[in-house]
């Protein structure tokens, strides 16, 4: 199966000042192909803010190549990366990252306009993104006047609202209650299953390794164990 992120010999290097310089990552090599549900796991410190980074165009690698869609972003512009990211890679975070003095529906819509969807178009979609996470009576609602499970869910609104191929989730879970973590991680694994999105989570909480199809252990900047499972089979039963 082709590739749709390839990580080949990736170093990421960071200057320390008088220290010199801080080795994050370490020749990381990964393919990740259509349709995967893969987890980044490991300690604090090993690597994975960086990696996800990496993964999702944020920050170019100071050594090796990451070709996204056979696009090697180190030779992209600013703005060509911009629009690879919006449509390519939503984002979930664990500090939800909405703009305060937007309403959900606003903030659910702020990607479509970055990349000139009318804004009719993107209002329309953004509301019955909001709808289909049980948000459809919240839409006028600004983050504070949102739980914290509900502003997660306008997150996910958002990272889906240009329909990309690949959803990357940094620890999105991290500031919820049990039960809404559950809605989230159940609903994550539906758009992997049935949507056929590929799914790239980045955690330390290895009790949500058993969503995944495969899961990277990084320890000190390096890979120390890809290890895939049979879940992809049983889910699509």
């Amino acid at each position: 199966m082709k590739s749709l992120i390839q990580i080949k010999n990736v170093g990421k290097s960071y200057k320390m000042g008088k220290a010199g310089m801080l080795d994050v990552l370490k020749g990381i090599n990964l393919d990740i192909s259509p349709g995967e549900f893969l987890t980044i796991i490991g300690p604090s410190g090993s690597g994975k803010s960086t990696m996800m980074n990496i993964v999702g165009a944020l920050d170019i690698p100071s050594s090796g190549e990451v070709l996204i869609m056979n696009k090697n972003i180190a030779k992209m512009s600013e703005s060509s990366l911009a629009v690879l990211r919006g449509k390519t890679i939503g984002f979930i975070f664990q500090q939800f990252n909405l703009v305060p003095t937007l309403s959900a529906l606003e903030n659910v819509m702020l990607p479509m306009e970055f990349i000139d969807v009318p804004t009719n178009v993107a209002k329309k979609r953004a509301t019955e993104l909001l709808e289909m996470l049980g948000l459809g009576d919240r839409v006028d609602h600004k983050p504070n006047e949102l739980s914290g499970g509900q502003q997660q869910r306008v997150a996910i609104a958002r990272a889906l609202s240009n329909d990309p191929p690949i959803i990357l989730a940094d620890e999105p879970t991290g500031n919820l209650d049990s039960k809404t973590g559950i809605f989230v991680m159940d609903f994550l694994r539906k758009l992997n299953t049935k949507q056929g999105k590929t799914i790239i989570l980045i955690t330390h909480d290895t009790s949500l390794i058993k969503y995944a199809h495969r899961v990277i252990h990084l320890k000190d900047g390096v890979v120390v164990k890809d290890v895939f499972s049979n879940h992809k089979k049983e889910d699509k039963k």
